[in-house]
């Protein structure tokens, strides 16, 4: 007899003492907590042959988008299929070939499969969790609300997991511009569990995109012992809370953050944390912010990875901290290898003619062996390198070097599709800001007051873009109207100062 999980669903080659460890490992996943490695790993201890055991231990090596770990994963998976027995069931198929493709690089494939599982079994958790963020990962703000929406009313509202589900779908709702239904969402998910550092962060998003700064920090100090520590998210919730703090113009206390948390000497160097840390520095070189010997430092942890072409969205962020850092010859080296890559990615895809894991249902260019794949054929990044990372890429060296019109000319393409490569609106908000600095440096004034009208009537409350309006105004000798914005700027920073007991 097959044991099933918690919702029902069969759990091939599995048995009760791993079946346990599986459930507190996707509760664990939910929360983001360490917890979920140990008990990942107890599972394959317990039953190597599980199927969703060896399946999850295949997302979780996918899930920090870090080479070395999906590389680790891509050989275990392997050679997990070289010697799996038969029986998987049909749900359990499904998770092989979306694992397989995920490995083999293929983000928009896996997602496809996942959601597939979502519409037939809409509480495996896993299928759930793993599908959104691939979602995010791909910058698909419609399928990230849209799987999680969809699945929605097959849960039980008295599922412990249910309040996480809510959190998941929440953030879908941000990302999609429902921020009062996001807001109201994600506070019913973290008021079910605290511990819901996802939901948290979905919070964050709705304060973040409707310049409810100061009521983020209130909230944020309010829940500092539920998400500030103990959890994989909270690099990436302390930047948030260095987003409002930066609104209120206090760089004094960014720093103090950025030095205790986002990156120190106690760092382990991971491109899900350095990427806040890069994203951070280049918001303050953008307005012209010392940040000391942080960026030299930052510089040098990217330069130890030794990245190779894996995800664009990560070479975007450390290509922010050489030119940061003034190494623009370490950036430069990077969109060379990047630039070699694609071309011997182009020659490999049509060398080999596409073949077809018949088992795992997974179509690769150029063919995989055991669902994996050579790094010239991960489909995903190379589209997203090429339409977005590099071009991206290449803007940050000129607007580091003072080509200010050329970081123009290169950004204003792609601005409407940055989300192609990834990420969330306040992570991509980076880049839009940068097009809007090297508007107003490069004295493109049309541009620069198209970019800054559409930023204040998308969010009129955000000192950013008010004072963005007041530098276009002095350039075209309008005092009057500059010394306006300056003071609804400062009238609006107030509020988060006093947030901050600043």
């Amino acid at each position: 007899m097959t044991d099933t999980d918690r919702h029902g669903y069969a759990m091939s080659h599995t048995g009760q003492q791993a079946l346990a460890h599986y459930e507190n490992a996707l509760g664990a996943l939910l929360l983001f907590r360490g917890e979920v490695a140990d008990e990942s790993r107890a599972v394959l201890d317990t039953a190597p042959h599980s199927v969703m055991g060896n399946v999850l231990a295949a997302y979780l090596g996918l899930l920090g988008t870090e080479e070395k770990d999906a590389a680790a994963s891509r050989a275990a998976f392997a050679r997990y299929r070289k010697s799996s027995p038969a029986g998987a069931t049909a749900r359990e198929r499904m998770h092989l070939a979306a694992a397989t493709a995920w490995l083999a690089g293929d983000l928009r494939r896996a997602g496809a499969l996942l959601g597939e599982i979502t519409v037939e079994y809409p509480l495996d958790v896993l299928a759930l969790a793993a599908g959104h963020q691939i979602d995010f990962f791909t910058g698909d703000a419609v399928r990230l609300r849209d799987r999680v929406g969809g699945a929605l009313s097959a849960w039980r509202e008295g599922d412990p997991q249910y309040g996480q589900v809510l959190g998941m779908y929440a953030f879908g709702l941000e990302e999609t511009g429902h921020y009062s239904r996001a807001q109201q969402t994600a506070l019913a998910a973290v008021e079910r569990d605290p511990r819901d550092v996802w939901g948290i962060h979905a919070v964050a998003h709705t304060y973040e995109m409707q310049g409810q700064f100061a009521e983020g920090i209130r909230y944020l100090d309010a829940r500092t012992d539920d998400w500030a520590a103990g959890n994989y998210l909270n690099v990436h919730n302390w930047w948030h809370y260095c987003l409002y703090a930066l609104e209120a113009g206090d760089t004094r206390r960014v720093l103090e953050i950025y030095d205790a948390v986002l990156h120190n000497d106690r760092s382990q160097g991971l491109a899900m944390e350095l990427l806040d840390a890069s994203a951070l520095l280049w918001r303050l070189l953008l307005a012209d912010h010392d940040a000391g010997p942080r960026r030299a430092a930052l510089a040098d942890a990217w330069a130890a990875r030794h990245d190779a072409p894996y995800y664009a969205f990560n070479d975007v962020h450390a290509v922010m901290a050489y030119v940061g850092a003034d190494r623009v010859a370490d950036a430069e080296r990077l969109v060379r290898d990047r630039e070699a890559w694609l071309a011997e990615a182009g020659a490999g895809t049509r060398a080999g003619a596409g073949t077809r894991d018949e088992e795992a249902g997974v179509e690769t260019a150029g063919g995989a062996v055991n669902g994996q794949a050579s790094a010239c054929r991960v489909v995903t990044n190379r589209a997203m390198t090429e339409r977005i990372g590099l071009p991206v890429c290449r803007a940050l060296i000129a607007y580091g070097q003072r080509r200010y019109g050329q970081a123009v000319d290169l950004l204003a393409p792609v601005r409407y599709r940055l989300n192609d490569f990834g990420g969330s609106h306040a992570q991509r908000d980076a880049i839009q800001k940068t097009l809007l600095e090297a508007a107003l440096r490069a004295g493109r004034a049309d541009t620069a007051r198209t970019l800054v009208s559409e930023r204040i009537n998308l969010r009129p409350v955000c000192p950013y873009n008010w004072l963005a309006q007041a530098r276009l105004a002095d350039r075209m000798g309008r005092a009057a109207e500059a010394a306006a914005a300056r003071v609804r700027a400062e009238e609006q920073a107030s509020s988060g100062a006093a947030a901050l007991g600043r």
